[in-house]
């Protein structure tokens, strides 16, 4: 079996060798489904074990990238050689050696949970369940926070259009055109508050599909 070998010794005599190996979280391979359907379509792992564990690793994730045996330093040598048409880069760590890599990515998720203090005050956003699968909804939700922001703005300004053409012709009086901005503004708010629910027929539509 691939993994770390700790020797084993009574009195000075070799007793045993005991083989540490890495298991990989029970959601992996179904969250790396669900992040290639959202078109994340380059996924690495930039990891310190060595290349034999990394890869096996990575094999049963379904990871599309590794770079093994990669100190802090490297780490944040493979995020900036990133090139530009596939940014923005997302990092996920939970360790203290991940905590400059969770800084210098675009976006830095931590695992809170268990996770190191650095990572999680190093990074952009923490998920505090130990569950990998949070990522992609982190980015359902995120994507459907920009949606709803759009589509907030734009009722906004065409209220407010309509509005200013009926008043041009001075059918409505200044101070009922007043009182129908204070209208608007909060229909406006009203609608971008959809973006605290989330859309979770999304979410859950997305974990079938993955675990088809």
């Amino acid at each position: 079996m691939t993994g770390t070998a700790v020797y084993v010794n009574v009195d000075g005599q070799y007793a045993g060798v005991i083989i540490l190996a890495d298991h990989i979280r029970p959601e992996a391979n179904a969250t790396m489904r669900q992040l290639h359907t959202l078109g994340a379509h380059q996924l690495m792992m930039i990891s310190g074990d060595q290349q034999a564990i990394a890869d096996q690793i990575a094999e049963e994730a379904g990871i599309d990238q590794v770079y093994a045996e990669q100190l802090p330093a490297q780490k944040i040598a493979v995020l900036a050689a990133v090139p530009a048409k596939e940014r923005p880069v997302v990092m996920v760590g939970d360790g203290v050696n991940d905590a400059p890599s969770l800084a210098t990515a675009d976006v830095g998720i931590a695992m809170g949970a268990h996770g190191a203090t650095a990572a999680s005050e190093s990074a952009d956003a923490v998920i505090l369940p130990d569950d990998l699968s949070k990522v992609a909804e982190v980015t359902i939700i995120a994507r459907d926070t920009m949606v709803i922001a759009r589509e907030a703005v734009l009722i906004g300004i065409a209220i407010c259009t309509i509005l200013m053409l009926i008043a041009s012709f001075g059918v409505i009086p200044a101070i009922i055109g007043a009182m129908f901005q204070e209208v608007v503004d909060t229909v406006t708010i009203l609608y971008a508050l959809r973006a605290r629910t989330g859309r979770t027929h999304i979410a859950t539509a997305m974990q079938q599909q993955a675990e088809n």
